[in-house]
């Protein structure tokens, strides 16, 4: 799958939907995180393209459920990030009609977007606070970590060690493929810019492990309902 959202510009559609569940069968530790830029000027009508595409899928009756974030502070501003969580194995081999889906995305998204990267990661909950799936709420701290190679087992073993500290919802995932390894990623959705800023103590990782990062990078996002797929947004 490339995109996912639903809506058409023809047809009105709530700004989302109730979240939809997987069997508990189908339900498990992974996600996919896809990042995708806008070419300059063209965010309207990528927007408006990728909800065409997801009424696509809200007519597949796709089960999955989709976030959409927009990149406001950080080296990716501007940019857009789509991710599902809580797949098994065996689920991911089930996306509904690839080749539909990929079709409908070419007309729609592609013509708009550069594509920069979709890889696969494994939610690591002996290392956060909370499930695999992060609450949607209206910010979100997305932090990258590109670890040194044959790092990964001490950087874990210090994370899951300050893991009882942690205060609020914290998720840590692993790439399993996608992109330069070892790689890491946490989440860490908040209700507000102003709670990120209180909390701004709790970004930081170990001191114990900064000697094993090649680097790391902090972004903010923006959840846009409208631009996701069973999704309904946290109050505050």
């Amino acid at each position: 799958m490339k995109l996912l959202l639903f809506c058409s510009a023809a047809v009105f559609l709530p700004a989302f939907l109730s979240a939809q569940s997987l069997p508990e069968a189908d339900r498990g530790p992974y996600a996919r995180i896809a990042v995708l830029r806008p070419h300059d000027g063209a965010t309207v009508d990528f927007e408006a393209g990728y909800i065409r595409h997801l009424e696509w899928h809200r007519q597949a009756k796709d089960p999955w459920v989709w976030y959409g974030w927009s990149v406001s502070i950080g080296e990716h501003a501007r940019h857009f990030i789509y991710a599902t969580f809580g797949h098994s194995a065996s689920n991911l081999d089930r996306s509904v009609s690839p080749a539909d889906d990929e079709r409908d995305s070419i007309v729609n998204v592609t013509p708009h977007v550069e594509f920069l990267g979709s890889a696969l990661y494994e939610f690591s909950p002996a290392l956060s606070r909370g499930t695999g799936e992060p609450q949607p709420t209206a910010r979100l701290e997305l932090t990258t970590v590109e670890l040194l190679p044959g790092t990964s087992r001490t950087f874990e073993t210090a994370l899951a060690a300050a893991q009882p500290s942690l205060r609020g919802e914290t998720l840590w995932y692993r790439m399993i493929a996608g992109g330069t390894a070892p790689r890491y990623v946490r989440l860490r959705p908040r209700l507000s810019l102003a709670i990120l800023l209180q909390e701004s103590s709790e970004q930081a990782l170990p001191d114990s492990v900064s000697m094993l990062i090649a680097k790391i990078d902090i972004d903010i996002l923006n959840l846009r309902p409208t631009l996701c797929y069973g999704v309904t947004p946290a109050r505050p």
